[in-house]
């Protein structure tokens, strides 16, 4: 089963714009930092620009952060790459006339809404600034 690293990869190229300020920053530079594709980069930097992250010029290779890193949050950065998709999914293909099938997808259903609501929270608390503070200190720390 597949599972998305939009969050992480997103995160990851806002650290890259912040830390590489002033250089060129083309979508090509930031896939190789990701080790992904620059097709993909151009797609979630477009996200990034549309909920009000990331500004940046088409033509222009110097993306920046559209607001400062302490007033980003992680819960901003998912909710501008995942939407509305819950972190959990239940499984719909249950049996629906076992009792147990039915009933117990209910429960589970409201326990990951318990889930969402603590990552999110949780999400809301972490701010863009926190990792850069966090990934400064790993790289002094290799030093």
């Amino acid at each position: 089963m597949a599972y998305s690293t939009k969050l992480s990869d997103a995160l990851h190229l806002l650290v890259f714009v912040h830390e590489q300020q002033g250089s060129d920053l083309t979508s090509d530079a930031i896939a190789t930092s990701l080790a992904g594709n620059a097709s993909t980069v151009r797609q979630m930097m477009g996200r990034l620009r549309r909920a009000g992250l990331l500004s940046s010029v088409t033509g222009h290779a110097r993306p920046e952060l559209a607001r400062p890193a302490a007033n980003i949050t992680m819960l901003d950065v998912y909710r501008a790459v995942e939407g509305d998709k819950p972190l959990l999914h239940l499984d719909t293909h249950t049996n629906p006339a076992c009792g147990v099938g039915v009933n117990v997808q209910l429960v589970i259903g409201e326990c990951f809404g318990d889930v969402q609501q603590a990552a999110e929270s949780t999400m809301a608390s972490i701010t863009l600034e926190d990792i850069i503070v966090r990934y400064r200190q790993r790289i002094a720390a290799q030093q």
